[in-house]
Order: C-alpha cells, then sequence, then structure tokens
C-alpha cells in the first residue's frame, strides 16, 4: 500500500462547492473539486481536540488529547503512525510548511518519519532577522492596531512574517506552492518504495492570507495593495476592539482567502498530475482533510478566538478518501466520522491495526460498503474550555465553569495557556498514574479554565446548517445531546475534573 495523506490548516468546508453552494463567495476550486469527483466524501465529519498541533496528535496517534491536556508534545507513551509503520518496512515522508512542529511545545512530531522537508518562513516562524524594520506593503498591511516592537524579541512578533517574504514576488515564492512542489517531487524520486506513507501537511490556507496576483485581486475590486485594508485581521469580534472590522474590510478579507484557497489547489492540482502521471493511483490511497475551519465574520466573530463558540464553521471539516479497492471509493457517506478516527483508518489501510491509538475507530468498514453507521457521537473542543458533542445532526455546545480549574495531564511540565514559549516547572504538581489508556506516570498540575458562552447551545444542522437559531432552551432534544455528552465521557473514562468543570452528573465519572 502507498498512502498520501494531505492536511490543507484552516479548510473551510461550506467554501467548497462539493459540500455547499451558499459561500461568501464562489471560489474556483477545480482540482479539490475533480478529487472529490474521484473520492469518498465524508459528509459529517468532526474535528475533536483543537486547534493545530492538537489536531496532529490525534491524527498521529489517536488520543483524543483535549480532555486531558492542551498543546503539546508526543508523550513517550504515544504510538505514532510513522513510528508503526517503520516496524512494517514502510518509508514514511513528512512535507511541510507548518511551523508548528519546530516549536517550544510541540516536539516529537516530525522525529518518527524516515525523512521531512520543511518550508521555512510562514506566520511567526522564527527564521529571518533581516531586514530589521521591513518598509514592504505586508509590514503596512499587518491589520494589528498595535504590533509588536519590530525590534522586540517576543516569541510570536507579527513583524516576524514581513521580515521572511521579503522578496517574495512570484508565485513560486510562496508556500503552498513550495509544499506541493516537494511532494511532486517526492512521488517522482521515490517510485522505487513498495510501500509508503507520505504526510503533506500545508499550512496554507491559514492566516496570513497574503497572496500574489492574480489571487490578491481575484475575488475584489479593492486596490489589493491599499494599506487601510488587511489580509490578517486579529481574532475577536468584529464589531468593536482591535479586531473590529467595517464590511469594506470583511469583504476583504474573505477575498483574500479565497484567493489563497484557488491559489492552494492550483498546486494541489500539480500533485494530482503527479499521480496520473506515475500511474500511482491504482496502488496509492490518498486522503484529504482539514484540521479546523476560520471565522470570516461568521456569527460576529474572527479567526479562532478563545471567548467564540465553536460553531460548525470551524468544527465541520472536509473530508476526501480516494482507495483503489474501496467498495464506496466516489460515494457520499452520511455516516458520522471523527477527526481521531483517521489514525485508527491510516494504519488499518496497511493492516497494522494493533498499533492504532486509544480513542480512534477505523471507518474502512464503511469504505469497504460493510456498514453504513460509524459512531454515535463525535466530541470537540479546546482544552479547559466548553465541551461539544454531535450525533451527526444536532451540535450541543456545552459550557464550562470558568471558577473550575482544568487539569493537565503529562509527562511534561507544559504552559497550559502559553503554548509556544520556553516551559516553566509546575512546583504544585503531582505525579502518578492518572491516565486510562497509559501506564506511564504523568504529572497532573491545575490550571484556569475558561469560558465561550454562558448556556448550553442546540442547533439542529439539517434544518439549520448555519446554526443561526439556538433551540436548547425549547427542544427535549438539548436533554439528550446532555446525556450523549455524559455517554461520550464515560466511554472516553474522562477525567472527574471534567464533570466538575461542566456541571455533569458524576455517577460514572473515571
Amino acid at each position: 500500500m502507498k498512502l498520501l495523506f494531505i492536511s490543507v490548516d484552516s479548510l473551510r468546508w461550506d467554501f467548497l462547492d462539493t459540500y455547499d453552494t451558499t459561500a461568501h463567495v464562489d471560489v474556483k476550486t477545480p482540482n479539490l473539486d475533480r478529487f472529490a469527483e474521484r473520492a469518498a466524501v465524508f459528509e459529517n465529519h468532526y474535528a475533536g481536540s483543537l486547534p493545530c498541533m492538537p489536531a496532529r496528535r490525534e491524527w498521529l496517534t489517536g488520543t483524543q488529547e483535549f480532555l486531558w491536556r492542551p498543546w503539546g508534545p508526543i508523550e513517550p507513551f504515544d504510538a505514532t503512525i510513522p513510528r508503526a509503520l517503520r516496524d512494517e518496512g514502510v518509508i514514511t515522508e513528512l512535507i511541510t510548511d507548518h511551523y508548528h512542529y519546530f516549536q517550544h511545545g510541540s516536539d516529537g512530531y516530525y522525529e518518527d518519519f524516515n525523512g521531512f522537508e520543511f518550508v521555512r518562513g510562514h506566520e511567526y516562524d522564527a527564521w529571518k532577522t533581516a531586514p530589521k524594520i521591513p518598509q514592504n506593503h505586508v509590514h503596512n498591511q499587518l491589520g494589528f492596531s498595535v504590533p509588536d516592537d519590530p525590534l522586540g524579541f517576543g516569541y510570536l512578533n507579527p513583524v516576524q512574517y514581513p521580515r521572511n517574504v521579503d522578496g517574495f514576488e512570484r508565485e513560486e515564492d510562496f508556500f503552498a506552492p513550495k509544499v506541493f512542489s516537494q511532494t511532486e517531487e517526492w512521488l517522482a524520486r521515490n517510485e522505487e518504495w513498495d510501500e509508503w506513507f507520505c504526510y503533506v501537511d500545508s499550512f496554507d490556507v491559514h492566516e496570513p492570507f497574503h497572496v500574489p496576483e492574480p489571487y490578491a485581486s481575484m475575488y475584489t475590486d479593492e486596490d489589493a495593495r491599499n494599506q487601510e485594508l488587511t489580509f490578517w485581521p486579529p481574532y475577536g469580534r468584529i464589531d468593536r476592539g482591535e479586531s473590529e472590522l467595517s464590511e469594506s474590510e470583511l469583504a476583504f478579507v474573505r477575498s483574500q482567502f479565497a484567493g489563497k484557497l484557488t491559489m492552494t489547489d492550483r498546486w494541489f492540482g500539480r500533485v494530482l498530475d503527479a499521480l496520473d502521471d506515475g500511474d500511482l493511483w491504482d496502488e496509492t490511497m490518498v486522503v484529504v482533510t482539514s484540521d479546523h475551519g476560520y471565522y470570516l465574520g461568521d456569527h460576529g466573530w474572527s479567526g479562532k478566538p478563545f471567548e467564540a463558540p465553536l460553531y460548525d464553521v470551524l468544527a465541520h471539516t472536509p473530508l476526501f478518501v480516494w482507495h483503489p479497492d474501496a467498495e464506496r471509493t466516489g460515494d457520499r457517506i452520511k455516516a458520522l466520522t471523527a477527526a481521531v478516527d483517521l489514525n485508527a483508518t491510516l494504519l488499518d489501510a496497511f493492516g497494522v491495526v494493533d498499533a492504532a491509538g486509544p480513542h480512534g475507530r477505523s471507518f474502512m468498514p464503511l469504505l469497504r460498503g460493510e456498514r453504513d453507521a460509524h459512531r454515535d457521537w463525535a466530541i470537540y473542543g479546546y482544552w479547559g474550555s466548553s465541551v461539544n458533542v454531535t450525533d451527526g445532526r444536532y451540535t450541543y455546545l456545552h459550557p464550562c465553569d470558568d471558577e473550575v480549574d482544568s487539569r493537565c495531564h503529562s509527562t511534561r511540565m507544559m504552559n497550559p495557556h502559553s503554548w509556544f514559549t520556553p516551559s516553566k516547572p509546575r512546583h504544585d504538581a503531582e505525579s502518578g498514574k492518572f491516565l486510562p489508556y497509559a501506564e506511564t506516570l504523568v504529572w497532573r498540575y491545575d490550571a484556569p479554565s475558561y469560558s465561550r458562552h454562558d448556556d448550553p447551545l442546540l442547533f439542529d444542522t439539517t434544518a439549520d446548517p448555519r446554526q443561526k437559531n439556538d433551540i436548547a432552551a425549547e427542544s427535549d432534544d438539548a436533554r439528550r445531546m446532555r446525556k450523549l455528552l455524559v455517554t461520550a465521557f464515560e466511554e472516553l473514562n474522562a477525567p472527574r475534573r471534567q464533570y466538575d468543570r461542566l456541571g455533569l452528573p458524576v455517577d460514572s465519572a473515571g
């Protein structure tokens, strides 16, 4: 088996004609469309642990981490996909511009691959130190009203990006073109291997939504270099504060997101061409998905702010799967699936089912046509915040009590709310066998919870796909979905503290 696993970061399902034709703009994605025509399209696929690296730990280790810990490293007891496949004689490769793999707080994700390619410079990637004070239009369109001191030494200085891209002129200079060009080249160079796993993690279409022409002007009549318009808005409410956006500013941000998606799609098409040219379709499984979406004014929010409820704009993610021998390749699959299931599924494709992580379920039986249903629930959220559950139709968003601390469980003393900075020791931590899915001793320590909404929210996504009408107060389904959340906690043996934070019954708490 050969397996190409592609993540397109922040890819919104509703910007793809395959899923939805009512997006803000008619975005051209001919290559994602042609792949969707070939592949099985999963209509009810949901994120799990958010945001970036928590999602990748789910994919690579099958661990629903957000109930136990925030953004952090691969744990010593984690069995990653590349580690498991090494034992089976499968060559593995990572191709990415996702710089979080190489930051404080997220080590261990790339080390198990036989090889990796890292395209430098996206977002805050600590790459270039010159020019000292950028003078390019990128710097002038950052969008932060009070950006960090360009001469400062903070770990997340937005001025890092205009330094990194200073001199970018051609389309080929940008990140998605580089990532997918390297993927195309890797496919051509590695014909001799009988079995391989190639994981392509494209940080595009993640912000900043900085793109060259023709994409910058493709979906707007504005001057794309107008210094009054930003391609990188701060996270938060669009009606107040630093993140406030006028109607024209918001329309411009959407246009740049759309332009970046079209550019990413074009270079993704080069990978499809390479599969065509190498006659690889008959021996290669290809999976395309995303970790989460991105608010572009939806529900009054921009970005992925910690204050916002987790609507489907973020949590409902695209998933396309081509398998040369699958009965349902080319079908639309309505069964509920979750991000954590990808771990078990990718390993199942190689027949390495025993190496799957503790929380995922292979959906290969769906692809083979052996069953129509897969799971009754999927839960998703950020560690320390609200916890959300869906049954594939209803989405139930359950608030937390931010006066009850969360508990972090890890072999590492992480910074629960400052992921990207050097870790600080916790002198109040206790150690023990606190994880139901691992025998390893871990540290356990408290950190503040944070609330996203005061009351439960419930949406019928069949009748109300945009989640505009909260029916929690007028529907018995809210009680049913609350019980489903408790069922999920019981099946996962969730920590007792989670029940306390969320005000859930604890009779069966682990």
